[in-house]
């Protein structure tokens, strides 16, 4: 295990500031400091992906030092104290206030709602004029994440894509081979009826086809787009997500009152376990705790795809946006440009971090599958041509105020019909009428 990250593991954060003396709520304008130039970057002091770190002090460091080759000038202050959980309300207040940073990250959910009312500089003008700097050496979908009607108002830095993770060592024992990269709903049904059984002959079920596998990953792979962009609109009323409801009760009842867990899983009883590539390496030493404790292979594919869709899942995407009001345009720009379109800091994700960067060249380098192995110490468990597909095709999460809360209505109302014994059709158009409504709620206040 690399000794850089034996004890702590780091999160998406890289973009964390540990660094003490720092605390600084920047004003969006140029600071004196002992004649020198300020440039603030707001920031949360824990992990975007909700992991303990401890070096990303060391990511950003490097990112300044290299800033400051180009502008030797200007001094970078980050905020510091500011928890994710926090970090909402903080920017909306400094904002309010005129005191928002130059540069600052920016959540999914908040990020329509700046980009709408012009808290966030357009980059359109900065990306036109910058000969250096190449909209294509990002993943498109990554770079989409910062676009609002198709103007670019924030750039990716860090992204995970969620992926199928394979115990593979059941599929051999039950003689099943791997499934391709694009494999169906169809072809996973058939797997998981084969391999969940009761393989003790005690009566109840201690083999699992599938754990964690949602309406989400449903929907999104048979071509459902739950959600409008501006948060206004629900739709599940198609036919996709029709059959994508019918799809999980198949499942569901493949098991009956037997409710596969995330342990079992980890225990080697689960065949099949959708997961966020950040949550996977944030376990750390996870697969080689599995292969010593439960002794099973692992590897990971695509989510297959439903009949009206494609092999695909949503991408969670870090933003890095720019003060409207700044005074320091040009500084922001470059600092912008450090720390998401500079190979050399963005191959630090993964070292420092659990994500995965932004940029194709970097995520397919064999840099970065030497790195990855250090911490799964399995070659033929990571296919970073898999890693980069699921990152160039992945489907955009909603990123609308109180996004979370509507995901969490449509949860609701999918567990209802699921449970229910009336029509699939009639009662998602009723879910749909009530969630709408919700939404509509939503927007007034």
């Amino acid at each position: 295990m690399n000794g850089r990250r034996k004890n702590t593991i780091l999160g998406g954060g890289c973009l964390i500031c540990c660094l003490a003396g720092l605390l600084i709520y920047g004003s969006g304008g140029i600071r004196s400091a002992g004649g020198e130039k300020t440039l603030t970057v707001g920031l949360f002091s824990d992990s975007y992906w909700e992991v303990q770190n401890g070096y990303a002090y060391r990511m950003l460091e490097e990112a300044e030092k290299a800033f400051q080759k180009q502008y030797p000038q200007v001094q970078v202050e980050f905020t510091s104290g500011i928890m994710k959980a926090d970090y909402s309300e903080w920017l909306a207040e400094q904002v309010l206030s005129g005191k928002a940073p130059d540069v600052f990250i920016i959540l999914g959910e908040d990020f329509n709602d700046y980009a709408r009312t012009g808290v966030l500089k357009d980059l359109s003008s900065f990306i036109e004029k910058d000969d250096s700097f190449d909209l294509e050496a990002y993943y498109s979908s990554a770079l989409s994440a910062g676009q609002y009607h198709q103007i670019q108002y924030a750039l990716p830095y860090e992204c995970a894509p969620k992926l199928m993770f394979v115990n593979k060592t059941i599929l051999d024992q039950e003689g099943i081979e791997m499934p391709d990269n694009q494999w169906n709903w169809e072809e996973f049904y058939q797997i998981c009826k084969k391999t969940t059984r009761d393989t003790d002959g005690n009566g109840t079920i201690d083999q699992f086809g599938v754990v964690g596998y949602t309406w989400e990953e449903a929907f999104e792979s048979n071509g459902v787009r739950v959600f409008n962009e501006e948060g206004t609109e629900c739709s599940l009323t198609g036919s996709g997500a029709e059959e994508a409801v019918n799809f999980l009760e198949r499942l569901k009842g493949l098991t009956g009152e037997y409710i596969a867990t995330e342990r079992d899983f980890d225990l080697g009883n689960v065949v099949f376990q959708p997961m966020l590539f950040s949550e996977f390496r944030a376990y750390q030493s996870y697969p080689l705790s599995v292969k010593k404790y439960s002794g099973f292979e692992w590897g990971c594919i695509p989510m297959p795809a439903g009949p009206e869709g494609e092999n695909i899942s949503t991408l969670d995407t870090l933003l890095l946006a720019m003060n409207e009001r700044t005074a320091m345009e040009e500084e922001a720009w470059a600092f912008m440009k450090t720390m998401t379109a500079d190979p050399k800091i963005q191959k630090k994700i993964f070292t420092y971090s659990e994500g995965v960067s932004v940029l194709r060249q970097v995520t397919e380098a064999d840099e970065t599958l030497e790195e990855l192995m250090e911490d799964a110490g399995n070659t033929e468990s990571l296919n970073l041509h898999i890693l980069s597909n699921a990152v160039e095709n992945a489907a955009q999460a909603p990123r609308f105020r109180n996004a979370q809360e509507a995901v969490q209505e449509v949860n609701r109302a999918v567990e209802a019909i699921m449970e229910g014994s009336t029509n699939i059709s009639s009662e998602l158009i009723i879910w749909n009428r009530q969630i709408n409504q919700y939404l509509a709620e939503q927007q007034s206040l």
